[in-house]
């Protein structure tokens, strides 16, 4: 089994990976969803969630059952605390593990260089050039929902959908009719005849 993480943060946006999380957790399909955080401390999300993180960064370090990181956006990336999660994308990107972004982590992402050489999208790209000024980007920024570039997923913080569909099909869980199926019945509520 492969472990796939959830990055938490104080006010994380819960919704933002609600779709895929109960997707990957599914027997059979060879993967497990965890949570990590700066601390061990319970995290509170922005529905008022309280999470207890499986792991802090401190006790962690990146192994080969690690399949993908997920970071929610919420309002907790601009906090100097949560930048130091930064060195687990780094290791990400340094073990060619998938990381996958939504809303206001990709602008977390954007702020630390993470963009700039890898189709994404975001909130906007005037809001990510606004929040991210070192951001060296544009050029690749994609006005979608989702956007995914090798080991690189991103989604502005209506995409939930569609960055979901896009982790379930980097990481095969579904696949052909079965993920365009799944697609239709959460976006649109129902299956086309």
């Amino acid at each position: 089994m492969k472990k796939v993480l959830v990055v938490l943060t104080d006010g994380f946006a819960d919704w933002e990976a609600s779709y895929v999380t109960p997707e990957l957790n599914k027997s059979g399909t060879g993967y497990y969803v965890q949570t990590i955080a700066i601390d061990k401390d319970p995290k509170t999300s922005m529905g008022g969630f309280t999470v207890l993180p499986d792991y802090s960064l401190q006790d962690y370090s990146v192994a080969s059952d690690l399949a993908m990181v997920i970071i929610p956006g919420g309002t907790g990336w601009r906090e100097e605390k949560n930048q130091v999660v930064k060195e687990l994308v780094a290791e990400c990107f340094k073990n060619d593990i998938p990381v996958a972004a939504i809303c206001d982590a990709t602008t977390f992402l954007g702020i630390h260089g993470f963009l700039d050489h890898h189709k994404h999208t975001g909130n906007s790209l005037p809001y990510l050039k606004e929040s991210a000024p070192h951001y060296k980007g544009e050029e690749n920024y994609i006005e979608k929902q989702s956007v995914s570039d090798g080991g690189l997923i991103t989604a502005n913080g209506s995409g939930a959908v569609e960055f979901s569909r896009d982790i379930l099909r980097t990481l095969g869980v579904l696949e052909g009719d079965a993920l365009h199926e799944w697609y239709e019945m959460f976006k649109k509520g129902f299956l086309s005849a």
